[in-house]
């Protein structure tokens, strides 16, 4: 190792830094060719919100918003600072995602390095935490900008409390504070780190031990005010209405909870095997019992062994713990995707940092001979992340557009509806019409109560024409669900295709009454009015269409002399 050539410390701090940032720039550099996809729609491409930059109104709206289902204003204000910057060139979008990668990985090593001294350990734990294939999403998914902008106010956070404990004042716990409110505003998914500090000062900070006599009211006094702040996100996410509405039927809540400890185990297990990655897992339909009562019993297994030997190996009890806690809120018993998902690998990025301290520390600590130790752990530390790099420099492959990605979803694994509503829309933009329909029909055949696959496939039918396959498919996403504005937007749309204007305009006032701001359902139903020679009611929602963002078809109208 590089102290036996006579390098100090410092100097070796120094390099892991490069080598660690230059190796994941290496790995990731790739994304910076790459485009949209999937709901980076939602999230850019398509939100009038991001395009209008950073003004007082957007930023309003970034606070004031759970558009895209969370409230994560941060990640909306790192939107539109891109946009100013690129347009709509995604590939600087990826390298926004990647330098808050990268950032965070440098964070990691300083944290562990700061508060324990063991620099190769430390560095194991953030080579890994920056190169390990399932946090690629994370990192090439552009609507993912939570993740890595979380990921990066959560290692800040820990910095500035590790800071805080070194000299206690009020003014480094303000900022510890600050950065932990800035982690909030970046997903929600943080609002356990409060319990992470807590985890750190067992070991490996030390504070239980100085502060014996009264360790309930020093932790009370000191995490109170995180506590608070987290309860306050609760509240804002889940007792607070969305904008977008989701139109799907949620698996029953015991399935759910029958998978938490299959997908719990299998976060585990991919760490270490990392295979068949896709952007979604559709949640089974049935579970084996033996599988569920294996796996919890293996859980109870472990957490008995980590607590047992808490005083001898602390470090497996921190790391287990900062595994289980971090995992807990997106274990999939309260989902907040359009999609059912029995898990996701975007959910491993901060949770995985447990387990590889545990390794860290653990392997060591179990290997006694000091020269065994140094024979053995560098190499295979060495392979084991060289392997993890280029699986991660392989599987940043799929994310270059949505057709990859979504085929090779439907590669990797078996019965994914969502993958095959997902590529018959990318085929559709191709304009591969045959092979979307295709799509849609297998998802239909595995999924039948799925609304969104019968909604675009309805689109296609009405682009080529075939009014009356659309109607019904229209019909079939309203059957199922009965508030879905945009099949009523759609069946409004197809009717005046076909001349149906009474249609048409019945069906925009259903998609309006749902969704008061639905902007192109105002446009397109002034137009009926026009066609039908109703200047007033059509001029009235142009001007509403114009009010609500999007004016193009009221400039039209006033070009051609029927609005004022």
């Amino acid at each position: 190792m590089l102290n036996k050539i006579n390098i100090s410390s410092k100097e070796q701090i120094l390099i892991i830094y490069i080598i660690l940032a230059a190796i994941t720039l290496a790995v990731f550099w790739q994304v910076n060719q790459y485009d949209f996809v999937y709901d980076d729609v939602v999230y850019v491409t398509q939100n009038r919100n991001i395009q209008s930059g950073i003004t007082p109104e957007g930023l309003r709206w970034a606070f004031s918003t759970k558009y895209a289902d969370l409230w994560t204003p941060l990640v909306w204000i790192s939107l539109m600072v891109d946009y100013q910057l690129f347009g709509l060139n995604a590939g600087g979008y990826h390298m926004t995602n990647l330098i808050l990668h990268i950032m965070s990985a440098l964070l990691l090593f300083w944290l562990f390095n700061r508060m324990t001294g063991a620099i190769w350990k430390s560095a194991f734990v953030a080579a890994l935490f920056a190169l390990h294939p399932l946090h690629v999403e994370s990192v090439a998914w552009i609507a993912e900008r939570k993740d890595v902008l979380s990921a990066f106010f959560w290692m800040l956070t820990l910095c500035l409390y590790v800071y805080y404990t070194e000299k206690p004042a009020i003014r480094r716990y303000l900022l510890v504070l600050f950065g932990f409110a800035c982690a909030l505003m970046s997903k929600p998914m943080v609002i356990t780190l409060p319990v992470i500090m807590i985890l750190l000062d067992y070991w490996p900070l030390g504070r239980f031990e100085s502060k014996k006599g009264n360790f309930v009211l020093w932790q009370l006094k000191e995490k109170i005010p995180f506590f608070i702040l987290s309860a306050a996100l609760v509240i804002v996410s889940f007792y607070t209405p969305n904008e977008q509405e989701t139109y799907i039927k949620w698996f029953p809540l015991s399935s759910r909870i029958a998978n938490a400890p299959v997908a719990f185990m299998t976060y585990l297990e991919r760490t270490f095997w990392p295979h068949d990655m896709a952007v979604f897992y559709p949640f089974p339909a049935q579970i084996p019992v033996w599988l569920i009562l294996g796996t919890f019993l293996l859980i109870i297994i472990i957490t008995t062994i980590v607590v047992v030997m808490v005083k001898r190996m602390p470090f497996l009890f921190v790391g287990w713990m900062w595994y289980a806690v971090t995992i807990a809120p997106v274990i999939g018993i309260i989902q907040v995707s359009v999609y059912p998902y029995a898990m996701a690998d975007r959910y491993h990025y901060l949770p995985s940092i447990g387990i590889v301290v545990m390794l860290a520390w653990g392997i060591p600590f179990l290997i006694k001979s000091e020269q065994a130790r140094k024979k053995i752990l560098f190499p295979v530390g060495i392979t084991f992340l060289a392997i993890m790099t280029f699986l991660s420099w392989d599987q940043c492959g799929y994310w270059k557009n949505s057709i990859e990605l979504w085929k090779h979803a439907l590669e990797v694994t078996k019965n994914n509806y969502p993958a095959h509503n997902n590529f018959g829309l990318a085929l559709f933009a191709e304009g591969k019409i045959e092979e979307a329909i295709n799509h849609y029909d297998k998802a239909i055949s595995i999924a039948p109560e799925y609304v969104y696959t019968y909604n675009n496939r309805g689109i296609i039918y009405g682009e080529r024409g075939q009014y009356k396959l659309a109607i019904d498919d229209f019909n079939n996403a309203i059957r199922i669900i009965p508030t879905f504005a945009d099949a009523y937007y759609n069946l409004g749309f197809t009717y005046d295709k076909r001349g149906q204007y009474q249609l048409a305009i019945e069906n925009y006032n259903k998609a309006i009454h749902l969704k008061p701001d639905y902007v192109e359902a105002y446009m397109n139903r002034g137009v009926v009015y026009l066609k039908q020679g109703n200047n007033t009611l059509g001029c009235r929602d142009e001007q509403k269409a114009c009010a609500l963002g999007n004016c193009k078809t009221l400039e039209s109208a006033k070009g051609i002399g029927y609005c004022p």
